[in-house]
């Protein structure tokens, strides 16, 4: 049992942050060598662990990460850079990096959103791990080779007043916008297999906290006037989000019924 529980968390933190569970079997041995078997050993190797991942993610992988071709988005946002991950699960587990041509166009973004926004903040969800194209970011199907990146919507208090470095849910994903009875609903039949998730359970557990139209449509536009000159290939977004902002454009896909819900953030994906 110890072993299948040891494997398990092993096969979790790679899924999860792709270094985790090498990591982790280097601070087992570690442990191994250097206390005898006992009831400390376990805690040993926790805090090796900790350590270890510690010094991984800050000191070690960026450099190794850029020698693969891919980059960390910020943290934090910094005076002159109102960028910022929507949750800091996501620098944590090593989800945060790009394409080093994904960089200029998230920086020009969020400071085209703060210049005609004063005060706003460009949240970003999930990118790409560090290494080795073709290993997806799960749950994803894809983010898999550093030129995929989601973006988190812009959200109000209930009176309609923007909330800067504001999601609705803690990760951001999952707090879908529901269409009205006058927008495109392609997916009201099931299709299956599908990995389509409605969340129903989850709706009623979050905070009122409607979607910023105006942010939104601003930061789309921007993408679809000002995104094809860094590359931007194209956009994700759910039909009926797409028809209530009045958007049109060639760069604006429909990712289909099987896959994963697009009216909770924006995906966007730059050439090869």
């Amino acid at each position: 049992m110890r072993r299948l529980a040891f494997l398990s968390a092993v096969l979790l933190l790679t899924v999860l942050s792709q270094v985790g569970g090498a990591v982790l079997i280097l601070a087992w041995l570690l442990g191994r060598a250097l206390l005898p078997k006992g009831s400390l050993r376990g805690l040993a190797v926790l805090a090796l662990f900790a350590i270890l991942y510690s010094a991984a993610t800050l000191v070690v992988i960026p450099p190794l990460a850029a020698l693969a071709g891919r980059v960390p988005l910020p943290c934090r946002a910094e005076p002159g850079r109102p960028v910022a991950t929507g949750s800091p699960l996501y620098c944590l587990l090593n989800r945060n990096y790009v394409d080093p041509r994904l960089v200029p166009l998230l920086d020009a973004l969020a400071a085209a959103m703060e210049q005609a926004y004063p005060g706003t903040v460009t949240l970003y969800l999930d990118a790409n791990f560090p290494f080795l194209d073709g290993m997806p970011l799960a749950p994803h199907l894809s983010h898999d080779d550093g030129r995929k990146l989601d973006l988190a919507f812009f959200y109000a208090d209930p009176g309609g007043a923007y909330r800067p470095g504001s999601l609705r849910s803690p990760v951001g994903y999952w707090t879908f916008e529901q269409p009205g009875p006058d927008d495109p609903q392609p997916c009201i039949e099931p299709r299956w297999p599908t990995l389509r998730w409605d969340m129903g359970l989850l709706q009623g557990m979050y905070p009122d906290r409607p979607l910023e139209p105006e942010r939104t449509r601003a930061a789309l536009a921007w993408l679809l006037e000002e995104g094809p000159r860094f590359g931007l290939e194209k956009i994700l977004l759910e039909p009926h989000l797409v028809h209530r902002l009045g958007l049109s454009s060639p760069l604006l896909r429909f990712q289909g019924c099987r896959a994963a819900r697009h009216d909770d953030h924006l995906h966007l994906q730059i050439t090869p």
